[in-house]
């Protein structure tokens, strides 16, 4: 069985289905609405409260709540990265390959880019690394 990669386009329902299958997330009704959502398009940057006004524009409507909690079950299975800009502000990204980000603080647009090639700081081992977030934060 071929395996699905979130963050790209995901056309049918099963493909959906699929993927939150091998993710290990059990396809409910409300996952599979909120996914279609997440993984019918291109890789985004999303947050939970533009994610509920588009689930409750396009359907029946799920409650704020539901949206956190599929979002944290997204993250936890892979599915998705979590950036914080903010204390009060955070993005969704479908996009889970390794990349930093750029915030327009007056925008408020979050964009993808490539991580500089950079090496462990000392006394750290390379291979004890699980992850590089790097944010650069701008002004339009």
């Amino acid at each position: 069985m071929k395996r699905l990669s979130p963050g790209r386009f995901l056309a049918d329902e099963d493909a959906i289905k699929l993927l939150l299958e091998e993710a290990s997330v059990r396809a409910t009704t409300q996952r599979t609405g909120l996914a279609q959502l997440l993984f019918g398009a291109e890789h985004r940057h999303v947050s939970a409260s533009e994610l509920h006004l588009e689930a409750a524009q396009r359907g029946p409507s799920i409650s704020m709540a539901t949206v956190y909690n599929t979002l944290g079950q997204f993250v936890q299975a892979g599915l998705l990265r979590e950036v914080a800009v903010g204390s009060d502000r955070t993005y969704f990204d479908t996009n889970v390959e390794h990349h930093g980000h750029v915030y327009d603080e007056t925008t408020g647009r979050l964009t993808d880019v490539p991580l500089p090639a950079i090496a462990a700081p000392p006394g750290i081992n390379e291979r004890s690394i699980t992850g590089v977030e790097l944010l650069y934060r701008v002004r339009s």
